[in-house]
């Protein structure tokens, strides 16, 4: 009887154990795969943060390495939103920052705020002051929300959001695009608020969303486009890296521009989830063989992708050494194996995605170098 009481509660604790693995798993998964999101269908990146001091221009944080950075970043909390620039100075446990902007509900110490690369808000118009359309692209999966900043030239400017984010990441370059005369299209694909859901309602690492951007392509083309230029954020770099490997419009690429772009979705998942304050290890990698069975991502194809074995277009990859949540190493790798197309450029310092709010001036410097000979 004894042995069988035995044999009884390891089975139970076995069960509970594997339960509690895929919970986990599940969970790990959903951070790179669904992301919970915020009111407006922002998705929540680092943790929150605590405002110790508020001055008439300046805010004292709780120091962590991402308020520490380099750069102009937003503080956001419930009805409220600020914006911080330079480091003034730098405590055990705080740093204080220059506070360039506020609105909404009062910042108070003691407010629990969220610090994230959302400097600019709202759309094109009330966010860039540009002319702009509300247009809608006629997807896969149904109509697609997007934004038309028009321009004189051919040559149109795709925008593609990537992990975390949604169309509002690609503010800070319209106005760089605009002096260059190029119209831009940003877009959303399926799982975006107002974008058809995923028929699972995950996402894919950009394997079924290429889909969404080349019907994007299409709208643009069919509205009187040249030749497209490609640029996309962290997941959205690698849907553009598949789409200019899939697109039947690939031959009519004149560049893409990635900016962290995620090169190795199992190291992502990873990344995402030590962002969030998720563990790293034996959850780290449950969440990595969740993200892999649920999504069905062919890591093969993708690997090549990856190393440009298929790029034909000129290409800027903009990343961060620092990067915790796409390796500068796979970055390194990509412009190693494809000198003849693809230009590197570091951005020391800066977190995943975030590489104009580091340098706002060297970032677009360097995107109107790599823009002007592609005309």
């Amino acid at each position: 009887m004894r042995w069988g009481t035995a044999v009884a509660t390891a089975t139970a604790v076995a069960i509970a154990a594997g339960a509690a693995a895929l919970l986990i798993g599940r969970r790990v998964s959903d951070l790179s795969l669904r992301p919970a999101t915020a009111e407006g269908g922002q998705a929540k990146g680092e943790p929150a943060l605590r405002v110790h001091e508020v001055g008439a221009r300046e805010v004292v944080l709780t120091r962590t390495v991402a308020s520490a950075r380099r750069g102009r970043y937003a503080l956001e909390w419930p009805g409220g939103h600020a914006v911080v620039g330079e480091v003034l100075g730098t405590g055990p446990q705080t740093v204080t920052r220059r506070l360039e902007l506020t609105a909404g509900s009062p910042l108070a110490a003691g407010t629990e705020v969220e610090l994230s690369t959302r400097v600019l808000r709202g759309d094109p118009g009330s966010a860039c002051g540009l002319d702009y359309m509300d247009v809608l692209v006629d997807g896969e999966l149904g109509t697609l929300p997007a934004w038309y900043v028009p321009a004189i030239r051919g040559t149109w400017v795709i925008a593609v959001h990537g992990t975390l984010a949604d169309r509002r990441q690609a503010l800070p370059i319209l106005p760089v695009l605009r002096r260059l005369q190029l119209p831009a299209l940003v877009v959303s694909y399926r799982g975006d608020q107002g974008a058809p859901a995923s028929p699972d309602g995950i996402g894919h690492f950009g394997e079924t969303e290429w889909r969404d951007v080349e019907a994007a392509i299409r709208f643009a083309k069919s509205a009187g486009a040249g030749r497209i230029v490609l640029y996309g954020w962290s997941v959205g770099a690698a849907t553009v890296l598949q789409t200019a490997a899939r697109s039947d419009f690939r031959d009519q690429l004149a560049g893409l521009v990635l900016d962290s772009p995620v090169l190795d979705p199992t190291v992502a998942v990873r990344g995402v989830a030590a962002r969030a304050g998720m563990p790293t290890g034996l959850a780290g990698q449950l969440g990595v063989w969740a993200a892999e069975g649920r999504t069905g991502v062919d890591l093969a194809g993708f690997a090549r992708i990856a190393d440009g074995t298929d790029l034909t277009a000129p290409t800027l990859l903009l990343h961060s050494p620092q990067d915790s949540v796409a390796p500068w190493r796979a970055a390194q790798r990509l412009a190693d194996r494809r000198p003849d197309l693809v230009t590197l450029r570091p951005v020391p310092g800066a977190g995943h995605a975030a590489l104009w709010n580091a340098d706002p001036a060297g970032y677009e410097e360097a995107l109107r170098r790599f823009l002007t000979p592609i005309l």
